[in-house]
């Protein structure tokens, strides 16, 4: 017999992926879809959180400010953003060698799938001088 013949005649391999091989990979995208739709609004509020941080060094930088000011200013960037896992009383506002140390730390706990759950530790600072 030829060779292209008998090539021709026997049976080949398809390629490809097959229908079982599929639905794994799709649940398996699903789940850090999932998991990507979890943790993205956690995310999104200490992005929040950092600007508000970020936002009481500018104001206050190298201004003399008080304890009191501070978290004055905490709280009402609080209610502007609408930030809600972490309160003004949350923020630690320590005095620290020329100037106040402003520090949030905290954990931001989600659920996930049944009994599985994110746990998230955030930790941010900003030293405002005097």
């Amino acid at each position: 017999m030829n060779g292209s013949l008998k090539s021709y005649l026997a049976p080949s391999r398809e390629r490809g992926m097959t229908t079982v091989g599929f639905l794994i990979l799709i649940a398996f995208v699903g789940l850090f879809a999932f998991a990507a739709l979890r943790l993205t609004p956690i995310y999104l509020n200490y992005i929040k959180v950092n600007g508000v941080l970020d936002g009481v060094y500018e104001e206050f930088d190298s201004q003399n400010p008080s304890r009191a000011a501070l978290r004055t200013s905490i709280g009402r960037r609080f209610d502007v953003e609408s930030v809600s896992v972490i309160s003004e009383r949350d923020v630690k506002v320590t005095p620290d060698d020329g100037g106040f140390l402003v520090a949030a730390q905290y954990d931001h706990t989600t659920p996930f799938i049944g009994n599985l759950f994110f746990t998230v530790k955030f930790d941010k600072s900003v030293l405002v001088r005097r």
